[in-house]
């Protein structure tokens, strides 16, 4: 499956650059962003703030698109809202997670098993591909916001009914574990109850189903082969950075956790 899904990528890369000027302006942007960051976190010693600017980061490129086409519609301009709700949340609820608690455990191990060569493989292993990722997601936001179509249709009001059931999934989750983890009592437990009842990541289900609701806006303009935007980030939510990733230090960390496996499904909530 990551086979297939680089491949996929290298693909969906490669038709983008036979696209338009503005995607090659779109990665220019990106690039830069990341860079400076980058040169950040070698004065900080710490990698991790690549996470915290990941929200941020699809909140430029979309109103980079909206004003490199001009608009001034309302459908596109509730699109870049969507969008900035969406991203701003997701920074701001990291930031507030992770500064002052030190660099991630996984960019700790990075740093350690690079020795003196981390400040530049760093680069390329940390910033360059989150940005490479991040320009190729967000692709999907140019043929979202263009249209000839100046007020909703169809597609764009099933994408804000998919937008809003997985912001909801998304925040509220996260607000949940944050409580949870508030209460020392609860140290080495799993949280079980609410959302986290229905799906062991309701934040990360959350976080797709917007990403599907932003491609339902594409649909608006017919520009389906887009749907490689979610595919990835689905993808990556599922077995890289997300579900896969914490279900193996949970298992191990946590004694409850075999057992809430057996009960609720990993990604998708069960409905009864």
């Amino acid at each position: 499956m990551r086979i297939i899904l680089g491949v996929a990528a290298i693909v969906a890369i490669i038709f983008l650059l036979f696209q338009p000027y503005y995607f090659g302006q779109g990665f220019l942007i990106i690039m830069a962003c990341f860079t400076l960051l980058w040169l950040l976190s070698l004065k900080l010693k710490d990698a991790s703030i690549v996470d915290i600017f990941w929200g941020t980061g699809f909140v430029i490129m979309a109103w980079f698109y909206r004003f490199s086409f001009e608009l001034t519609d309302i459908r596109s301009l509730i699109f870049c809202i969507l969008v900035s709700i969406w991203g701003l949340r997701l920074s701001i609820h990291l930031a507030f997670r992770n500064i002052g608690k030190g660099e991630d455990y996984r960019y700790q191990a990075w740093r350690k098993d690079n020795g003196k060569n981390w400040w530049w493989i760093s680069y390329f292993r940390v910033f360059l591909l989150q940005g490479v990722l991040l320009w190729l997601i967000s692709s999907v936001f140019a043929p979202a916001v263009s249209s000839v179509y100046s007020s909703l249709g169809i597609f764009d009001y099933l994408g804000i009914i998919f937008w809003v059931i997985g912001f909801m999934f998304e925040a509220i989750g996260d607000w949940q574990l944050t409580q949870f983890k508030k209460n020392p009592a609860n140290k080495g437990k799993v949280l079980q109850t609410g959302l986290w009842s229905l799906t062991r990541h309701p934040n990360y289900f959350g976080d797709s189903m917007q990403w599907w609701g932003y491609f339902l806006f594409a649909c608006t303009t017919g520009n389906y082969l887009y749907i490689f935007s979610p595919i990835i980030m689905t993808f990556l939510l599922m077995e890289v950075s997300g579900v896969a990733l914490l279900e193996e230090t949970l298992s191990k960390t946590k004694p409850e956790y075999a057992d809430y496996i057996k009960r609720v499904p990993a990604f998708f909530p069960k409905l009864f």
